[in-house]
C-alpha cells in the first residue's frame, strides 16, 4: 500500500518492516521522535549515545592505538567528530528545513525540530551530550576496567 497524502510524488511504501507494531513502537520511543522531550533534551541523549559508542573505534583502531595514550586519543578523537557533526547540524538547522512531515512511523513528528531555534538546541544538546558521552567512555576505559581486571 501507498500512503500519499494526496500528493502522488510523496509516497511510503507499507512493507512488513516499516509498518509492523514492532518497528512503529520502536521508532517511535527513540529520542528524535519521543513526544514530550524538549529539542536540548532530544540533543542530549541522542549525542551521549554517539560519543560513548565513536570512542572505541577510534581508541581500538585508531592510528595510536598500540601507543601508552591510545584512551586519550580515542576521546579526544571522538569529542573532534562530535564536533564535526555539531557543525553539520547547526548547518541543517540554519537552512530552514521546514515543517516535519508526518510519514507511517511517525505520524507526529516533533514540531520544535522545523524551527531554526528548535534544531540549534538541538545540535546544543548533542555537542553536550557527545562529549560527556566520550569522556564517559574514556573514564570507564581508562580506570573501571583496569580495577576489574584486577578482581578477576
Amino acid at each position: 500500500m501507498i500512503q500519499s497524502g494526496g500528493d502522488p510524488q510523496v509516497g511510503n511504501l507499507a512493507t512488513p518492516i516499516n509498518s509492523s507494531e514492532f518497528s512503529t513502537a520502536f521508532i517511535r520511543n527513540l529520542p528524535a521522535y519521543r513526544q514530550g522531550l524538549s529539542p536540548i533534551r532530544r540533543g542530549l541523549e541522542v549525542g551521549m549515545a554517539h560519543g560513548y559508542l565513536i570512542y572505541g573505534p577510534f581508541a581500538l583502531l585508531g592510528p595510536l592505538r598500540d601507543s601508552d595514550n591510545s584512551s586519550l586519543a580515542g576521546m579526544l578523537s571522538a569529542i573532534g567528530l562530535v564536533v564535526i557533526l555539531t557543525i553539520c547540524l547547526s548547518i541543517y538547522g540554519n537552512t530552514g528545513s521546514g515543517k516535519p512531515i508526518a510519514t507511517l512511523t511517525t505520524p507526529n513528528p516533533p514540531v520544535e525540530l522545523g524551527t531554526k531555534e528548535g534544531w540549534s538546541e538541538f545540535a546544543t544538546g548533542f555537542f553536550l551530550g557527545g562529549s560527556g558521552g566520550a569522556i564517559v567512555a574514556y573514564f570507564i576505559s581508562t580506570s573501571l576496567l583496569p580495577m576489574l581486571n584486577t578482581l578477576g
